[in-house]
């Protein structure tokens, strides 16, 4: 699947690859702020960093000169990570003042940005407020007494809820509230989290359980109801007794294929096409399914934790244990 990107998108990212006088992929040796976010395990990283021209009486007057980005992302990440450089340069912002531009900022900017790729503009906005931190502590300057709150500490100090990309419990919150977001797609969407192997959506003190106790309990969507019994019936909760899954070795082949290809079709292919990825089923020989990913899905990090923890764990509890996926 390719991405439908803005030309002023694929222009920053085309001027930044190629390294064009003016664009600002490196790193500042010896900067005056550094701050980092995502993983470089999970495919998505940003390190931020800026030099100032220093006030020689008030740090608070310092002038952000040259911002530079070293980034393990993809085309989004890089052009919003360019964004953010232009915006700060061009404005001549103070490192206070730069804290005002948003991920949204960021979206607008590049004249939007494909819904599932909302988290690199996030990623960017993250980044830059570390290396405000980061500035902060090396001129002196005490942002809780300016009203200024940036949670460095959080992702060490938080449970972790999404264990594939290290997301606490207190930055997801924190981010559900300020990107408002209401959905599991959503916060996959705008942070990733939940995004790989997909096992903190609906698990005790996930993300569905998350948005309740940020929302309440009656903002729930259809998409964070129940897993269905492909049964016949759509309407029953996930929940089968190792009774029925014995009962499964007593199907046909032809029976047996069914019930695996409707659990595709029905519960399985949906949730991977929200983030634009697909699956096709194309085999069966005896318990061994054999499947292709398609769209996102074909080259994300994060292929084998979806085949794994959401397409083989699913046949397993619903049709048969003894199933095993094999990605073709």
């Amino acid at each position: 699947m390719a991405w439908e990107y803005s030309d002023k998108t694929m222009q920053l990212f085309t001027d930044a690859v190629h390294g064009k006088p003016g664009t600002h992929l490196g790193e500042i040796t010896d900067p005056d702020g550094l701050g980092e976010h995502g993983s470089i395990a999970c495919g998505d990283a940003l390190r931020f960093t800026f030099r100032v021209r220093r006030d020689p009486t008030d740090p608070l007057r310092d002038e952000i000169i040259e911002a530079k980005y070293l980034t393990f992302g993809c085309t989004s990440a890089i052009a919003a990570s360019e964004a953010l450089c232009c915006m700060i340069e061009a404005e001549h912002l103070t490192p206070i003042n730069a804290l005002a531009i948003t991920n949204q900022d960021i979206v607008n900017f590049l004249d939007g940005l494909p819904e599932q790729k909302i988290h690199c503009s996030v990623m960017g906005a993250e980044a830059l407020q570390a290396a405000v931190f980061n500035w902060a502590q090396k001129r002196g300057v005490n942002l809780n007494a300016l009203g200024i709150d940036i949670h460095t500490e959080e992702q060490e100090e938080g449970r972790v809820v999404c264990k594939c990309f290290t997301l606490t419990e207190p930055y997801i919150k924190r981010k559900i509230k300020e990107l408002n977001l209401h959905s599991i797609a959503e916060i996959t969407g705008a942070i990733k989290a939940g995004g790989a192997c997909m096992t903190c959506h609906h698990a005790p003190g996930g993300l569905q359980d998350l948005l309740n106790e940020v929302w309440g309990a009656e903002k729930k969507t259809a998409y964070s109801l129940a897993l269905p019994i492909i049964s016949g019936n759509l309407t029953t909760p996930l929940s089968k007794s190792s009774a029925e899954v014995v009962d499964s070795a007593k199907l046909s082949p032809f029976q047996f294929a069914k019930k695996i290809e409707k659990l595709l079709d029905e519960y399985l292919r949906p949730m991977v096409q929200k983030d634009g990825g697909d699956l096709e089923l194309i085999d069966i020989k005896e318990t061994t399914v054999y499947i292709e990913l398609r769209g996102t899905c074909a080259g994300c990090a994060g292929a084998s934790q979806t085949l794994k923890y959401l397409v083989e764990r699913t046949l397993k509890e619903q049709i048969d244990e003894r199933i095993r996926v094999i990605q073709v």
